[in-house]
C-alpha cells in the first residue's frame, strides 16, 4: 500500500519499476523536486516524469483511507507549518475517514505538536515516513529500518523490485488458487516449458522431482517477484526443509531464462505417472472472500485448496462461513469499516482486493 522513492542525482530508477508503482498505487502520485524543493501532484499514470537525472521523493498512492483526489494526494502540509511536509507509506488504524486519509490527519496533528516530539512520534507506528522542509531545503527519513536501499535509491517497500525469476507449474500458476494470495500483484512473463525434461507428479497436488532428463518438459508460468513475495513463497512451500528452490532454465516463446522453481525431495517410486501439465478446475467466479459471507458445501468444497482463508462450520445455520485470514501469517483478519483489514498477529493491513480472490 503506496511507496515512497528516494532519488538523488545521479542515481536511476528504471522506466519498469516506475511503471509497477504506476500499477500497483494507482491512486496519485506526488514528487518534491529535491534541487528546486518544489512539489508537483500528478495521476499516478505520469509516472514517466520520474525518468530524469533530477533529485525527487516521490509518494505513489494506493487509497486505504480517504477519497482519491487531489486533496488526499501526498505530501501534506503539517497544520499550520506550512513549510513542513509530510509522506507516509502505511496505515495507522484509527485515523482518517471515508473522505480524509489517514496520512492527512496525521500531518494536521504533527503540526499541533513540538517539532522536537516528531520522531518519538512516528516511531511509533509501524510505517515509513518522510518529512520535509521546503524552507530550508532538507528532508528526514523515519524507520529507515523498513526502507530498501537498491543502488543508492530507497524504496519504502520492495514490492515495486521486481528481481527474482519463478517459474510455478502447480496451484501458483496464473488464475490458479494459490496465485491469487501470492503472485496477483507480481509481473506475469509468460507461459513457457521446462528446458529439461523433469517428472512432474500429481497425487491430489503436484509436485516436481529434480531428477533430470525423466518425465517431460513441464508447463510452467513464469513471473518476476520482488524479495518479499520470493521470501513469502519459501514459507509457503516449506522451503528449505518440505520443498527445495532451485534455479532451472525456462523457454518461453523460443528464448531461454534462469527461473526459481520448487522440487520435492521425494524419489521416484517405479510404474510411476509423470505428466506434463497439471490443470485446476477454474474456481467459480461467484466465491469472492469478503467481510462474511455464506457458501454452499459444494462451493465450499470446490475451494479446499486454498491456503489463505478459513471455512469455520456454523452449526445453527449449517452453511460454511468463510472467515477472511491474513495472506501473509494466516491468522484472523479485523474488518476496519473502511473496506480493508488488520492482522493483529504480524500488524498487516489489506484492502478487499488483497483478501479476495476475484475483484
Amino acid at each position: 500500500m503506496c511507496v515512497i522513492i528516494i532519488k538523488q542525482r545521479g542515481r536511476k530508477v528504471s522506466q519498469e519499476v516506475l511503471k509497477k508503482s504506476s500499477t500497483v498505487n494507482p491512486d496519485g502520485l506526488g514528487i518534491v523536486w529535491l534541487d528546486t524543493f518544489e512539489v508537483t501532484y500528478h495521476d499516478s499514470k505520469e509516472y514517466k516524469k520520474l525518468l530524469t537525472d533530477r533529485p525527487y521523493i516521490a509518494h505513489f498512492r494506493y487509497a486505504t483511507v480517504g477519497k482519491i483526489n487531489r486533496a488526499n494526494t501526498h505530501p501534506f502540509v503539517c497544520g499550520k507549518n506550512t513549510d513542513e511536509l509530510l509522506m507516509m507509506n502505511g496505515t495507522i488504524k484509527g485515523l482518517g475517514n471515508d473522505n480524509k486519509t489517514d496520512s492527512k490527519v496525521l500531518a494536521e496533528m504533527l503540526g499541533d505538536m513540538p517539532r522536537d516530539q516528531w520522531k518519538t512520534e512516528l516511531e511509533k507506528y509501524e510505517c515509513r515516513f518522510v518529512s520535509i522542509n521546503t524552507k530550508t531545503k532538507s528532508y528526514q527519513v523515519y524507520n529507515r529500518h523498513l526502507y530498501t536501499n537498491r543502488d543508492g535509491v530507497w524504496f519504502s517497500k520492495d514490492n515495486v523490485l521486481l528481481d527474482n525469476v519463478v517459474a510455478v507449474y502447480g496451484t501458483l500458476k496464473k488464475g490458479y488458487s494459490n496465485y491469487y494470495g501470492h503472485l496477483y500483484n507480481s509481473n506475469f512473463v509468460g507461459s513457457g516449458k521446462t528446458k529439461d525434461k523433469y517428472p512432474l507428479i500429481i497425487k491430489g497436488l503436484p509436485f516436481l522431482v529434480n531428477q533430470k532428463g525423466v518425465g517431460h518438459n513441464v508447463a510452467v508460468d513464469v513471473f518476476k517477484v520482488s524479495d518479499s513475495t520470493l521470501a513469502k513463497l519459501d514459507i509457503l512451500e516449506g522451503h528449505p526443509r518440505w520443498y527445495k528452490r532451485e534455479q532451472i532454465q525456462v523457454v518461453i516463446q523460443g528464448k531461454e531464462v534462469t527461473a526459481w522453481t520448487y522440487f520435492n525431495p521425494k524419489q521416484i517410486g517405479s510404474g510411476e505417472v509423470m505428466h506434463k501439465t497439471f490443470l485446476q478446475k477454474p474456481i467459480p467466479k461467484s466465491f469472492t472472500l469478503s467481510k462474511s459471507k455464506t457458501v454452499s458445501s459444494k462451493t465450499q468444497k470446490e475451494c479446499t485448496q486454498l491456503s489463505y482463508f478459513d471455512e469455520v462450520f456454523d452449526e445453527r445455520e449449517e452453511v460454511y462461513v468463510e472467515k477472511p485470514s491474513c495472506i501473509d501469517c494466516f491468522s484472523d483478519l479485523e474488518y476496519d469499516g473502511f473496506n480493508h483489514y488488520h492482522c493483529s498477529a504480524c500488524g498487516g493491513w489489506f484492502t478487499d482486493n488483497e483478501v479476495a480472490l476475484f475483484n
